[in-house]
């Protein structure tokens, strides 16, 4: 068995004897490496973001922004990573090290007061730095810098193309974000021998079988769908992780502690993404970011999703079948993936099976999927509906959890609606699909009358609940509000 290894900043580095349960933060605090922090221990405030090198979508590898303080360090053997410290370039002879140049901007543009969150945003922004084709999308005539900034329209994209959601995982309580922004929309193209641009260029590594084992603890990376199957029917117990954006969670807060977990992120057969005559298939162990990335738009309703979901460093490591595999009724994914009609292709020892996802939830957290099965696609079927839309109600615009959560895919032919499929979350003990308010749509006409009576029937859908995010009776007024301004957004694109 060879040892769990991990490239730190160009050096190689055991694992052992870190626990298996020990997460990158704290892995590179115990080396030294003190510039990962750790604020929320739960992938909200992003003081502990490191860039990874990933399979790429349009280079052979990315760099890609974690939260160092969700992901064992122990799913990261054989990998690369880059912290703060491992951006800018070592002097020689003596030399003061060369900051690299999303440092030099924070630094000269007044990014970073306390410095707590700094090394955070660094890495989110030396991701979105090295995002292939940013500077593509530069504004034609526009120089980075001070005054471009100042008279850019788009407050978030910058004159160098820069995304400011890269950072939208970040939160700074002292500097104030306009620093911030200038430096993002400040930096330039990255110099030719810049080392980590050259980085790029080549594949990103192969992932590794782990078996790895401390304390009595085990984390095991099978190499196959094939062995994954048969290993979860040997050890149904075993926690199955891929972003490990809910886990790690999980152990952080709750000191959740697993005698084996076994991940899935890295596997092939559930990382491919297909587009066939009739119906698109998605691998459950690509993040968020790659879906997003590799359809480009091709379903605008999971386009619309994305942006909305949690921050881009969680969608960074987030992957649609985790989302679903929870079985959370406050998910965003379900209620836009049950609106699309979607089906998930599960897999255990002794095959697959297809089931809708409206048969998939049968309970509170619960699921049709049986111990030892896994997740391995989510099939969305083509045609798509070409009148779409995605609301979620949240205290936050970004970065929040669902208060009410609404897809909807709707068939409008000569005024009528022909077919109507509208998904539900955070109204129910799972997520649902509105079949009274489906059926009251179908056949009529989509008009104002229409869709106010669709709209009081769409109110008492689902068994809504009073929390600390939201009465009952204000989700129950969201959801009759969402098909109202469905309308109101739609009715001059169907009538033309």
């Amino acid at each position: 068995m060879v040892a769990a290894r991990i490239t730190v900043n160009g050096k190689d580095a055991p694992i052992s004897p870190a626990a298996p349960h020990t997460t990158v933060l704290d892995f590179l605090r115990e080396r030294g490496l003190t510039g990962t922090k750790e604020g929320c221990a739960e992938g909200e405030c992003g003081a502990c973001s490191v860039l990874v090198a990933r399979p790429g979508v349009d280079k052979p590898t990315d760099w890609v922004a974690v939260n160092a303080c969700l992901v064992p360090v122990a799913a990261l053997d054989g990998q690369e990573i880059v912290t703060s410290e491992g951006l800018a370039t070592v002097g020689e002879d003596g030399t003061p090290p060369t900051l690299h140049p999303v440092q030099e901007e924070m630094a000269v543009r007044g990014g970073s007061q306390c410095g707590y969150c700094t090394p955070g945003f660094v890495c989110s922004m030396a991701a979105e730095y090295y995002r292939p084709g940013r500077c593509e999308h530069a504004a034609a005539d526009a120089e980075p810098g001070a005054d471009s900034v100042a008279d850019h329209a788009d407050p978030e994209h910058g004159p160098n193309g820069f995304d400011l959601h890269a950072l939208s995982g970040n939160l700074c309580r002292c500097t104030g974000y306009r620093p911030i922004r200038d430096a993002a929309f400040a930096v330039g193209e990255p110099a030719e021998d810049d080392p980590l641009a050259q980085r790029r260029e080549q594949a990103a590594p192969e992932p590794v079988a782990t078996t790895y084992a401390q304390d009595g603890s085990e984390f095991l990376r099978p190499g196959t769908l094939a062995e994954a199957t048969r290993l979860l029917r040997e050890r149904p117990e075993a926690v199955v992780v891929a972003g490990s954006t809910d886990w790690g969670v999980e152990v952080n807060i709750r000191s959740r502690r697993a005698d084996c977990v076994v991940a899935i992120d890295r596997l092939a057969e559930l990382r491919e993404l297909r587009v066939e005559s009739d119906h698109i298939e998605i691998g459950a162990a690509l993040t968020l970011t790659e879906i997003e990335r590799r359809l480009d738009g091709e379903v605008p309703l999971l386009a619309e999703l994305f942006p909305q979901f949690a921050s881009r460093l969680i969608r960074n490591s987030a992957t649609l079948g985790g989302n679903l595999g929870t079985g959370s009724p406050i998910g965003d994914s379900p209620p836009v993936l049950l609106a699309l009609e979607a089906s998930l292709v599960l897999a255990d020892a002794d095959g697959e099976r297809v089931v809708p996802l409206a048969e998939y939830f049968t309970g509170y957290r619960q699921s049709v999927r049986r111990p030892g099965e896994l997740i391995r696609a989510v099939r969305i079927p083509l045609p798509l509906a070409p009148v779409t839309a995605f609301h979620k109600i949240a205290k936050r615009r970004f970065d929040d959890i669902s208060s009410v959560a609404v897809g909807f895919a709707l068939e409008i032919e000569d005024g009528v609606v022909r077919k109507a499929r509208i998904g539900l979350g955070g109204v129910a003990a799972t997520p649902i699909r509105a079949l009274d308010t489906e059926a009251a749509l179908e056949g009529k006409a989509w008009t104002a009358e229409t869709v106010e009576a669709a709209a009081r029937i769409l109110r008492g859908e689902g068994t809504p609940m009073d929390d600390h995010r939201a009465s009952s009776l204000y989700r129950s007024a969201m959801l009759g509000q969402s098909l109202l301004k469905l309308h109101a957004q739609t009715t001059e694109a169907v009538s033309s």
